[in-house]
């Protein structure tokens, strides 16, 4: 993989660290795990033995106290694999729903979680998204309401990464009339009137656990209010850049994937007398591909440093989420093409790569919701 002007030894040996990880714990076996529809706990606690899954958190939590360039670093390296229903179930966890206790627990919810979750003994998701109301994290209708010393929470929960098998569920509700008046809530597995509705079945990421959640009179501990009360929007929002640099890093993971192994098949693929590779369409669309893929790396990890610098580049991670959800589609599905009919079968790495990367323009923020954020910071 190319180096950018960020890299530093570190990240060779990360990257190292993670592509044998791949090549030993997860593409041999992951076909299996889409049948079963789930990625198989003992390989993330493997992960988390590895140390790979608290890059972001606190040493003395068992994290890598790592900044946000390393992160990109792993979650890239991370997303050269070919299942990106293993790849969204530990970004999930590192970047989506760990990153709420980290930021916002307090000394004894951290004491309490945050080192089995960064040793994978507890999986984590985040439910925020309900079935009327997505990106709009104001509009959501779950509620909380205080009673003596608990929080009572009802409501329903849609499309919840890890929410079928996670130990550990961090949920926004509104605990006020106010528009913006969300609170994040620790919701453990197994408390009484949590449940999940049903698993829900989708076109890709077939080796994610999906799930509708249900609170139904849910009785929240005091102890368990995650940060402070009516800031749980403000949190959401914080925590948006760092997804959304996560699902950028799977979009170009997938787009030179799909460009390695298309790559590899056009110059030996036979027709019409001739390799594929010396059609002069195919060689010139394959190059310009590979060109916006190039681009779009290089500014996903300008943003990761920015971050790190502590700018505030909503607007540029916000275009980023855009340009890669679509640019991905472009270079998978123009791959699956001149894969012919093979790029149809089950199976095949470069259909796996194409179902997958459709929720890429949907998911974390679709592409019309990103692209009206940039537009309002103009």
């Amino acid at each position: 993989m190319a180096r950018t002007i960020y890299d530093n030894p570190d990240h060779e040996l990360l990257r190292d660290q993670v592509e044998r990880f791949l090549e030993r714990e997860v593409e041999p076996h992951a076909a299996a795990w889409e049948e079963t529809g789930m990625v198989p706990r003992d390989v993330l606690r493997r992960m988390g033995q590895a140390g790979l899954l608290g890059l972001m958190f606190e040493g003395e939590y068992g994290g890598g106290d790592a900044d946000a360039l390393t992160n990109l670093v792993f979650a890239e390296a991370l997303s050269q694999s070919t299942f990106a229903g293993f790849i969204i179930t530990v970004l999930v966890h590192t970047d989506m729903a760990g990153p709420h206790l980290h930021h916002a627990g307090n000394a004894a919810q951290k004491a309490k979680y945050l080192k089995k979750v960064t040793a994978g003994e507890m999986i984590t998701a985040v439910g925020i998204t309900e079935p009327g109301a997505g990106s709009d994290v104001a509009g959501i209708r779950t509620t909380a309401r205080k009673e003596g010393n608990e929080w009572v929470l009802n409501g329903t929960k849609m499309f919840i990464t890890n929410g079928v098998h996670a130990d550990l569920y961090f949920v926004a509700a509104k605990t006020g009339t106010a528009r913006h008046d969300v609170t994040m809530f620790i919701v453990e597995k197994g408390t009484p009137g949590f449940s999940v509705g049903r698993a829900l079945k989708k076109t890709g990421w077939l080796s994610s656990d999906t799930a509708e959640l249900v609170f139904d009179n849910v009785r929240i501990p005091e102890e368990n209010l995650l940060g402070e009360q009516g800031k749980g929007f403000y949190s959401v929002m914080k925590n948006f850049q760092t997804e959304r640099i996560a699902l950028a890093a799977m979009a170009v993971g997938h787009c030179t994937q799909a460009l390695k192994l298309t790559l590899d098949y056009v110059r030996q693929r036979q027709a019409f007398g001739a390799t594929l590779w010396d059609k002069q369409t195919i060689r010139q669309r394959v190059s310009m591909l590979d060109a916006k893929t190039r681009a779009a790396r290089q500014f996903m990890y300008h943003c990761a440093w920015s971050v790190t610098q502590g700018h505030d580049i909503v607007q540029e991670v916000s275009m980023l989420k855009a340009l890669t959800g679509e640019l991905v589609n472009e270079v998978v599905q123009t791959c699956q093409q001149f894969h012919g009919g093979m790029g149809f079968i089950r199976e095949t790495a470069i259909e796996r790569l194409w179902r997958d990367a459709r929720v890429l323009a949907i998911g974390g923020g679709a592409t019309e919701v990103m692209l009206e954020e940039v537009a309002k910071r103009y």
